[in-house]
């Protein structure tokens, strides 16, 4: 038996190692993050964009301004000469988004920009109703004298990555900005991106997503959660480090240059947009983040859409990892850089770890005393707790002190945080079997189609799911596995008790909860599909 305790105790360990220098790493970012004060807040100007034909050692933008006093910042743009907007192609990839398609198109036509300066291209895949609607939508526009295009493929390949490479060769402009469909970009947002492109090295200026209906359930305020420290601490944190960031696939503008030095959006990944930006990096490319720009989007209400598009990220980024790792290791960039762009590659491999620390924690409980005959203290996982404050760190300040919490007392910031973090980790920890099954699948190089998260125009607690239209009503033996490890952490914590040994306590009954809660929601919202 003594074999048995020390290969689990071992297997354990390891996945708290992994974890631990996972969570030291994001600290890292957190201590860039607090370096700098609002870094993305520096002026910048249409008049400060070069011609194309001005500058041939690197891309430039076609079209400058004349006036040198002619700054704004994020927050505050000034006008420019008309004739002097670069022009800028906005594609709107979509496939079946009949509920909110439209409201994105409204959207991108109140752009405060010229429109003879900007195109609208709608990528459309669709096979539904949608189709007519988009079609109606472009009448309306094109009599308004918008330049806008519906455009259709005749074979739907390569889904989302497809549809923007099929995009390309008609797209005009020297800037392309992408939504995806469920996004309500501000009137401002080429105002607020364009200018930052005056630098020939930025190949790609991204805007921090909010959330339309962060308060409608907990399933919707535990993504925000999570989301926010992705927006703020890890993306300006990799900005002021110096280390490759990531274009998040929407409320983002790319310099075309850009796209065609990193070699063009590819289908062979889940995550084109992860793998184009380590591409167009590594091509001497940056990306630029503005923190201040938000760009509003609507969360998924359900469970079940909600884990499809956590399998799409998670398996995406395992893909990517493979695909990109080598050339990252290869590249000239500091071994610094490196480190963290491992990081960030292998960011969905932590919920392996998680899933493999929780299951062999149990057996480890039952073992101890072997253990501790054997010399073990159970005072050694205490060196482990650095890596739970520095989740606990980076959340707060994601969620209480940085901008995306900025229309919020205090005192309320700081009283939700202390509700919804335990319930936040009890959640991350309940997706560790649904999110490990996509990693691996994704290092195995399994091939599944790009599920699209559909979404319904849900902006308030008040509003109501009334369609069945999109939604994926079957059970499967992910959600059936959820609830038997729920009942397998209950069990570990009545083991805590009967055995006297509360080492794990709260770890299990954190599982126990998390798991217990998917499982709950994924079978109630199966209803909503029939």
């Amino acid at each position: 038996m003594t074999g048995l305790a020390l290969f689990v105790l071992a297997v354990y360990t390891v996945s708290l190692i992994y974890i631990t220098v996972y969570c030291l790493l994001q600290f890292n970012l957190l201590y860039h993050y607090k370096q700098s004060n609002n870094p993305t807040d520096h002026p910048v100007s249409f008049a400060n964009l070069r011609p194309k034909e001005a500058n041939t050692a690197a891309p430039a933008l076609a079209g400058v301004g004349t006036s040198s006093d002619t700054a704004f910042n994020e927050t505050s743009a000034a006008p420019a000469a008309a004739a002097h907007y670069p022009f800028v192609t906005v594609q709107l990839p979509i496939y079946n988004e009949y509920y909110v398609i439209g409201r994105l198109i409204d959207a991108v036509a109140k752009f405060n920009y010229p429109k003879d300066r900007f195109e609208i291209h709608i990528l459309d895949d669709s096979t539904d109703e949608t189709v007519a609607l988009v079609a109606s939508k472009v009448e309306e526009y094109r009599a308004k004298g918008f330049n806008i295009d519906q455009i259709i493929r005749e074979k739907r390949q390569g889904f989302k990555a497809g549809a923007l490479r099929d995009g390309m060769p008609v797209a005009k402009g020297e800037f392309v900005a992408i939504f995806d469909a469920d996004f309500v970009p501000d009137p401002e947002f080429l105002q607020r991106t364009i200018p930052h492109f005056a630098d020939p090295e930025v190949g790609v200026v991204q805007t921090r997503w909010e959330h339309i209906n962060q308060d409608y359930s907990i399933i919707t305020r535990l993504q925000a959660l999570q989301l926010n420290v992705h927006f703020t601490v890890e993306q300006v944190g990799r900005m002021n480090g110096g280390h490759l960031l990531q274009f998040n696939g929407t409320a983002g503008v790319w310099r075309r240059a850009a796209i065609e030095a990193g070699g063009g959006w590819q289908p062979d990944t889940l995550t084109e947009d992860l793998d184009l930006s380590i591409r167009s990096q590594l091509a001497g490319y940056k990306i630029h983040f503005l923190e201040n720009v938000g760009s509003p989007a609507e969360l998924p209400i359900e469970m079940n859409s909600f884990k499809s598009q956590q399998h799409r990220w998670m398996k995406g980024g395992a893909e990517t990892a493979k695909k990109m790792l080598p050339s990252v290791w290869k590249s000239d960039i500091k071994l610094g850089h490196k480190i963290h762009a491992t990081a960030h590659l292998l960011g969905s491999t932590i919920f392996l770890f998680v899933f493999l620390c929780g299951v062999f924690s149990v057996p480890l409980l039952f073992l101890f005393g072997e253990l501790v005959e054997f010399g073990f203290s159970k005072n050694f996982f205490a060196i482990f707790l650095a890596g739970l404050l520095s989740v606990i760190g980076i959340y707060y300040t994601a969620n209480v002190q940085s901008v995306a919490n900025k229309e919020q007392s205090f005192f309320k910031s700081v009283m939700k945080f202390l509700l919804l973090f335990p319930l936040f980790l009890a959640l991350s920890m309940g997706l560790s079997l649904h999110n490990t099954v996509a990693v691996l699948q994704g290092y195995r190089g399994k091939k599944s189609p790009f599920v699209r998260t559909p979404k319904f125009n849900i902006n308030t607690i008040k509003d109501k799911l009334t369609s069945q239209k999109y939604l994926n009503g079957k059970l499967n033996l992910i959600t059936i596995g959820e609830g038997i490890l729920s009942l397998y952490f209950c069990f570990a914590v009545w083991g805590a008790f009967y055995l006297q040994n509360t080492t794990f306590v709260v770890f299990h009954a954190l599982l126990a909860l998390g798991y217990g809660a998917i499982f709950f929601f994924s079978v109630k919202h199966l209803n909503l599909a029939k």
